[in-house]
């Protein structure tokens, strides 16, 4: 049965095309903000980092009320690092928004999302925002994302979307580029014509399939997915069917149904809507909640496996202690266990050592993310080296592969292909439109793009754009050359001089300033040849009688060079690890004490 009064739809997009200020403005529009209340931009984005760097992270849902139906709108991440993201929300919806910018079209994350959402045969609305920008190609960008849909096998009734052209800045939408209308009606409108309500049964055993989890320091952890079949309601037990378990007798402290952005506190919740419940223990991703008499669990979430992995290490440095809050084995294993309860693309796996961990997942991105949360909640902690996951397939050993998509200057097209070959990359197509830039795609083992992005930045001289999709696995490439210079480490502890630095112009480049404490077996620079160099970076000037001891302020040095963290990641070699702690961010060798 088909219920009209809900409709449950995702918006996918690549990052950077709008999305989330599309969404404020369905907000705005439907009434769910008042006239007067100061709303910030990107709402949606509600973490520090996804506003910092200017992406979505999580699936968030929010709701808004257009003619009487309830639109749940799932926010979806655009990057393929977060697939575990996308493929739950999918789970969730009975149509999708398909954003595409009109001048740069469909690029490879948004491929990477519309492949999973034509596999579930959810219908898209295609919107083409960004339609005031100077340099628009609307009429190439559409028939780009008909190329599109046809490359990924879609049928005939899939390639038959309704198009809208949107300035999602402005809060406009036309069906036709000629339309004078001056607000989003024409997206609701369409929504509610092309997006089916939920196919369910009112008077069915109960099904609720959790795909998200939520924490409320009032109510305790809350589970958050939609109400397939039946109804839920408040005094009245229920089962909770686990991967391995059935466990019967489960009550409810809270029902809660989404209204713009919050959660409105409800006795009873019906089949169709996305919602939320309270007062479940040991609750996780791809359980149901079912009758308590004749329980019927729907299938678990399946999302791709792992790519990656990294080993986290408690810190064991000369510094350890001094600047995190969370600083032993037991607080470590504790957060990664709870960020596995919430994220389904993650895994860890205990190590024979016990200070040890290893947590796979799909990209290096992904793992990033999680290293500057756990950092800004107080964890000190250290990482290795990304390593890429492995598989034996009828005794042979495969390897993960990525498609690589570069967007570069025409001249520094000859400097790319070489780079990408000797990892091992090969190109598969090439287009120069005759603008000043190329655009190729490479198939390239995922082991070969570690590292390669900053290298790649480097070689463009920052006009690069560089995007990669999971592809799948072939044989085994051999060995990848990776970081070809060497690094330049503290031999002894102390402050790093004025005088030392100039020591080491002609040797490298430094990370560090001058004052910064340094550690016996800390990287300090980049050394300008293959090969580890052990330095006293340390050492002072003999002050004599014919010298002021103040001489050396006069002394210009070159800026030292700072990562970030995911440069940081990208930048150590085999036998390397980055310490990570609420205030620094060092690199140092696995063994402190080998010169």
């Amino acid at each position: 049965m088909r219920k009209n009064n809900f409709r449950n739809i995702a918006i996918i997009a690549h990052v950077d095309h709008g999305k989330t200020t599309l969404l404020d403005g369905m907000l705005r529009q439907s009434g769910t903000f008042r006239k007067n209340q100061e709303v910030q931009d990107r709402v949606m984005d509600s973490m520090d980092l996804e506003r910092e760097r200017g992406i979505t992270i999580t699936a968030k849902n929010t709701a808004v009320i257009y003619k009487d139906v309830k639109i749940n709108i799932i926010d979806t991440p655009g990057h393929a690092d977060f697939g575990g993201e996308v493929e739950r929300s999918l789970n969730l919806v009975d149509g999708v928004l398909l954003l595409v910018d009109s001048s740069e079209g469909p690029l490879p994350q948004t491929r990477f999302v519309v492949q999973k959402a034509l596999a579930k045969a959810l219908p898209m609305i295609l919107v083409i925002n960004k339609i005031d920008r100077h340099d628009a190609r609307i009429e190439e960008v559409i028939s780009e994302v008909y190329d599109l849909f046809i490359d990924l096998d879609a049928t005939d009734q899939q390639i038959d979307f309704p198009i809208l052209y949107t300035n999602a800045k402005a809060g406009i939408a036309h069906r036709r580029l000629t339309d004078d209308s001056q607000d989003l009606q024409p997206l609701f409108d369409t929504i509610l014509s092309y997006i089916p309500g939920p196919d369910v049964e009112d008077d069915h055993i109960p099904q609720f399939l959790i795909t998200n989890l939520a924490y409320d320091p009032y109510v305790g952890q809350i589970a958050v997915g939609r109400l397939s079949n039946g109804s839920l309601e408040m005094n009245r037990q229920y089962s909770l069917c686990g991967m391995s378990e059935i466990k019967k007798g489960i009550k409810f402290s809270a029902c809660y149904s989404f209204q713009g952005l919050i959660r409105t506190s409800v006795q009873k919740l019906e089949a169709g809507d996305i919602i939320a419940i309270a007062g479940v223990e040991n609750v996780k991703i791809g359980d149901t909640i079912s009758s308590n008499e004749t329980p019927k669990p729907l299938p678990r979430i399946h999302v791709d496996e792992p790519t990656v992995s990294m080993i986290f290490y408690v810190n064991n440095g000369p510094f350890a202690g001094t600047e995190g809050k969370y600083l032993t084995s037991r607080h470590l294993k504790d957060r990664l266990e709870r960020e596995v309860l919430s994220n389904v693309s993650l895994q860890v796996k205990p190590l024979e050592r016990a200070d040890a961990f290893e947590v796979l997942g799909r990209g290096e991105l992904q793992m990033a993310v999680l290293i500057e949360t756990m950092r800004r909640e107080g964890y000190e902690f250290m990482v290795s080296r990304p390593q890429v996951i492995k598989k034996q397939v009828d005794g042979q050993t495969m390897e993960p592969m990525e498609q690589v998509f570069l967007d570069i200057p025409e001249e520094n097209v000859g400097i790319v292909t070489e780079k990408l070959s000797i990892r091992k990359g090969r190109m598969t197509k090439m287009v120069n439109p005759g603008h000043g830039r190329a655009i190729m795609e490479f198939s390239i083992p995922s082991r070969g793009l570690i590292g390669f992005r900053s290298q790649f930045l480097t070689d463009t001289k920052g006009a690069g754009i560089m995007n990669k999709i999971f592809a799948g696995y072939a044989p085994w490439f051999g060995p990848i050359p990776q970081r070809n210079s060497g690094t330049l480490v503290a031999d002894r502890p102390g402050k790093v001089t004025t005088y030392a630095s100039l020591a080491m112009v002609d040797r490298g480049e430094l990370f560090v300033e001058v004052g910064t404490q340094v550690y016996k077996g800390m990287i300090i620079g980049e050394r300008n040849r293959p090969g580890d160099l052990y330095v006293n970076i340390t050492r002072e000037k003999k002050l004599t009688n014919m010298r002021a001891s103040t001489s050396d302020f006069t002394v210009t040095l070159r800026p030292p060079r700072k990562h970030s963290l995911d440069q940081s990641i990208e930048f150590i070699a085999e036998q390397e690890l980055v310490e990570i702690t609420p205030k620094s961010i060092r690199l140092r060798k696995m063994e402190l004490n080998t010169k």
